[in-house]
């Protein structure tokens, strides 16, 4: 039996049984699309219904966002390491009940890239530079533990950003940003993005206008990354679900490396340290008008 195989049968199994027991009322995981390739959300409430869930490396949807529409209802959920962050974030702002939620945790090798009907051999950008192949936070774990821990540059596309001076730094966002048609896929798709009113609608005080030109999509993407500084879990989904490509991770990612170096904090590692942005502490000297 293969390891994706393998996989599949104990996250079946483990799903029925906390049905059969009543222990939630809802799995949520993935299933087979439409194409006979892919993989699309599945959510389960019938033990008999457990035999649809699958995981391979075609699973590539972050599946914690649903759990934000299940508040205070016990479910299950299938995880890989990159959503087991995104739960930690939820746990740790409060969007989230430990209690409520049983977490399937899958050892992840990373999950590839895919079309309709086609799924290629190659790694998302996400899991080329993934140095996490176990969650962070689980209740039972399905996949054998990766016999040596995996050694890659997380930063190698922001390094080469930063390499640029900043007048070719902002002739490439310019660009970018002037493609956004300011859809808001990328909320949408973000578990970080929860706010029941966003800035990018309120009236009151008005943030950003609501016509598509480049000064207000430059606005909303650079307001949306910043409310995700310290918080992005580094999930891809914004970029995956963008319908222009603009490579919304390296704009992520940069404000993480950032982060990183300040602060030595890493977003959703665990479910008790607060984002740096969130707190404050007197002590904190960062070099910066001393």
């Amino acid at each position: 039996m293969s390891a994706a195989m393998d996989q599949t049968a104990q996250i079946r199994q483990k799903a029925r049984e906390l049905l059969e027991n009543k222990v939630v009322d809802c799995v949520i995981g993935y299933e087979r699309a439409t194409d006979g390739v892919n993989a699309r959300p599945l959510f389960v409430y019938e033990p008999e219904e457990a035999d649809r869930l699958i995981f391979d490396q075609t699973c590539t949807h972050n599946l914690t966002r649903y759990l934000l529409n299940r508040k205070g209802k016990p479910t299950a959920i299938v995880v890989k390491p990159c959503d087991s962050r995104a739960i930690n974030l939820l746990l740790n702002e409060s969007q989230l009940q430990r209690e409520k939620i049983h977490i399937i945790g899958v050892v992840c090798p990373g999950v590839v890239e895919r079309q309709w009907r086609q799924a290629s051999a190659k790694l998302l950008n996400a899991c080329q530079v993934c140095q996490q192949h176990v969650p962070v936070i689980y209740d039972v774990l399905v996949g054998e533990l990766p016999s040596e821990p995996t050694v890659a540059e997380h930063y190698p596309d922001v390094v080469e950003m930063e390499a640029k001076s900043a007048e070719e730094r902002q002739v490439f966002w310019k660009e970018q940003f002037s493609r956004c048609i300011r859809c808001y896929a990328c909320r949408q798709a973000c578990p970080g993005c929860y706010c029941p009113e966003c800035f990018a609608e309120r009236l009151d005080p008005l943030w950003v206008g609501i016509r598509i030109a480049p000064g207000e999509n430059e606005v909303w993407n650079t307001i949306r990354a910043f409310h995700l500084a310290g918080r992005c879990i580094g999930c891809y989904q914004c970029e995956q679900v963008c319908p222009v490509d603009i490579p919304l991770s390296l704009l992520n990612r940069k404000l993480e490396k950032e982060v990183l170096g300040l602060f030595n904090f890493q977003a959703g590692m665990d479910a008790e340290t607060s984002p740096p942005f969130s707190t404050f502490k007197k002590e904190e000297k960062l070099g910066i008008g001393e």
